[in-house]
């Protein structure tokens, strides 16, 4: 497997065990320790990998609550990395959560109170100038993918600035874990453009610019340097943009799309999951994609996102844009979005068609009668009872969507989604909720959750060497996605296949884009006879390598 760590006479003693990326703690034989100098720096006796991983989750499973886990989870991460990853590849259900949704958000808002060690690379707005030595600075030349956020948008949790760091180290961990990315190969990076949150320029403890965030000509300037840097820097690299304002973000993914490979998960991630979910759903109600009403609480990143590859599905399927656009509707923070309206910003425009003015969410669900009903608002509690019967009155199997995390934002739970129902709602969230029993049935509601989609993406384009990121293989990887789910799981409720298999499903949608980047000519290498082996090759395996 692609591990592609080795160590020699410069790497010996102290310095070992302090590398993250070569350290293997008392797992280092008695040969390694006798080359490496590394007798006398550990207790004698010899564990297996195995067995380190027993110990530090029953040490793991003792801490008192989500924070403290992933606090040292970061930890682990921070001194031994083939241990952390391959406790987060076999475990997760249990540590994903942990280390990415729902806890992140908690974590990213007490950045400042649990900052241990540095990771990544903060970019701020004092570097401007100077962003390509900033990018030298880091120790691996062999960068494949980066995720950048300028901490604008956290989750549904608002400005963070530069406590939002927490989420490209999270995103690039879930890379690794659920992809086989290489570590080495991942760079979370900060562009650190000060806070609009008052609270936290107050906060004594706040780890970045203490300053109103830079806006306009200047914000530009800062992010059309970071880009060229990264070309000059790390060539071969994707960037993945994170959790900017939705002016920005859809901005920055029109102006870069097809000059750079790049792309931006908020909006094509997500779309790309809820439309592997839509697929799941519509096998149990024996439906087309092109007879469902899609109905989306919220219009910003995410709901726009998910409407334009569903455009983009129909369109496949025969039915043109503006048929495709008429399936799709948005309701935002004032009302329905319809043509009438004058307050609507640009990208909302495409799906303004013509309708009443309607402020009730549950007056638009009786008016457009639609099939699904998809929450990335941010608005905790927003698909309320009346909501979700409506919604099976008008349904035999109605498709509710609760996406927005962290868990406090979800639009409502699935024991809640269930119950409203009478057990008939096709239900997927965004953030992890347990199995509910109703009338002695058991769903198993699975996450609708990103990670499902861009490890395998990131890996693909990156296997391929893909030169651009495109709708095509964003269809794809929905497509694949969709064909992992199995009967036994939508018998169970489940749309998603579980995340056991997430290093397999990721390496098939890994191929799926890698194909499309062949057929498309978006690679100059040539394509290797079997790609699925050729993808499962270059995935990084969390256990540890032969020194000695």
């Amino acid at each position: 497997m692609a591990n592609h760590i080795t160590t020699g006479l410069e790497h010996r003693g102290v310095a070992v065990l302090r590398d993250p990326l070569l350290n293997k703690g008392t797992a280092f034989t008695l040969k390694e320790r006798a080359a490496l100098g590394l007798r006398g720096l550990l207790p004698p006796h010899v564990h297996t990998q195995d067995v380190q991983a027993q110990r530090y989750l029953a040490h793991l499973r003792d801490l008192p609550n989500p924070l403290e886990k992933f606090i040292d989870l970061n930890a682990l991460h921070d001194r031994n990395e083939a241990l952390f990853f391959r406790v987060v590849s076999e475990n997760p259900d249990e540590i994903m959560p942990l280390i990415y949704t729902p806890t992140v958000g908690l974590a990213c808002q007490k950045f400042g109170n649990i900052f241990q060690r540095p990771r990544g690379l903060f970019i701020s707005a004092d570097d401007r100038g100077r962003i390509a030595s900033v990018l030298r600075n880091w120790p691996a030349r062999d960068v494949g993918i980066i995720v950048v956020t300028d901490g604008e948008r956290i989750l549904g949790l608002g400005d963070l600035g530069a406590n939002g760091m927490g989420i490209p180290v999270g995103k690039l961990s879930l890379y690794a874990a659920c992809a086989g990315i290489h570590p080495r190969r991942c760079l979370p990076v900060m562009l650190d453009v000060g806070t609009d949150n008052e609270a936290l320029r107050r906060d004594p403890f706040y780890i970045g610019l203490k300053q109103k965030r830079l806006r306009g000509k200047r914000y530009d300037e800062l992010m059309g340097e970071f880009v060229q840097a990264v070309q000059k820097v790390f060539p071969a690299a994707l960037i993945q943009f994170e959790d900017f304002a939705n002016s920005n973000a859809f901005r920055f993914l029109h102006k870069y799309r097809d000059k750079v490979c790049t792309f931006n998960d908020d909006i094509q991630g997500t779309a790309a999951v809820v439309l592997a979910g839509l697929y799941s759903a519509l096998r149990i109600t024996g439906t087309a994609l092109r007879d469902q009403t899609i109905l989306c609480l919220g219009a910003g990143e995410a709901a726009t996102g998910i409407c334009d590859l569903v455009v983009s599905a129909l369109r496949e399927q025969g039915m043109s844009e503006a048929q495709g656009r008429k399936r799709c509707w948005l309701f935002d923070s004032r009302s329905l979005v319809v043509a009438s309206r004058t307050d609507l910003a640009q990208h909302k425009r495409p799906y303004a068609h013509e309708g009443p003015r309607i402020t009730d969410f549950l007056q638009a669900v009786e008016t457009l009668k639609p099939t699904a009903i998809i929450g990335v608002a941010a608005v905790g509690g927003t698909f309320t009872q009346p909501v979700v019967e409506a919604m099976a009155r008008l349904n035999d199997r109605p498709i509710v969507f609760a996406l927005s995390n962290p868990t406090s934002k979800s639009e409502c739970t699935a024991e809640q989604a269930y119950a409203w129902s009478e057990g008939r709602a096709l239900f997927a969230c965004g953030s992890p909720f347990d199995p509910v029993t109703l009338d002695g049935r058991v769903f198993v509601p699975r996450q609708g959750n990103n990670s499902y989609i861009f490890p395998g993406l990131g890996l693909g384009v990156v296997a391929s060497a893909a030169r651009r990121v495109t709708d095509e293989m964003f269809l794809a990887a929905a497509r694949t996605l969709a064909r992992q789910t199995t009967n036994t799981d939508l018998g169970q409720g489940s749309l998603y296949p579980p995340l056991a298999r997430i290093r397999d499903v990721s390496a098939r949608i890994a191929t799926a884009v890698a194909e499309v980047a062949y057929a498309h000519k978006l690679s100059a290498r040539r394509r290797p006879a079997n790609v699925l082996a050729y993808i499962r090759s270059q995935m990084y395996d969390p256990r540890y390598p032969r020194y000695a």
